[in-house]
């Protein structure tokens, strides 16, 4: 029984590995047989693609025209992957201008000027 069970969860994998459609691999025409990439996009696709590899979902959100957030869960879950990763949202929201922000140190304020006009009113020791 177990065996049976082994087998079809290896045949089920395999069979969903063999559905996803890389990015960065497929041809125009494969684009166009993910549910919601046409022509247009696929072309678009294609053309972003052979000025350079796209990195992550990132990165084809910000290069392919008419591709958002949403766009990309959607082709994601029809078998679209980019670099053989699925969509997943936090990963593809994080920018480098965003991670900066988050490890600059914190600056801190100049004193107000009340703080300076006391020290101007307190006699010199000298």
């Amino acid at each position: 029984m177990w065996k049976k069970g082994l087998l079809l969860v290896g045949g089920w994998l395999c069979a969903l590995s063999a559905w996803a459609v890389d990015v960065n691999k497929a041809t125009a025409q494969e684009l166009v047989e993910i549910k919601g990439i046409g022509q247009a996009t696929a072309q678009r696709i294609v053309e972003e693609r052979a000025k350079e590899p796209f990195k992550d979902w990132g990165d084809f959100i910000r290069r392919v025209k008419g591709v958002g957030q949403a766009k990309a869960q959607q082709l994601s879950e029809a078998g679209l992957t980019v670099g053989e990763a699925a969509y997943a949202p936090a990963a593809a929201t994080a920018t480098p201008a965003a991670a900066k922000e988050a490890q600059a140190p914190a600056q801190t304020t100049p004193a107000p000027k009340a703080d300076a006009a006391k020290a101007e009113k307190q006699p010199s020791t000298k």
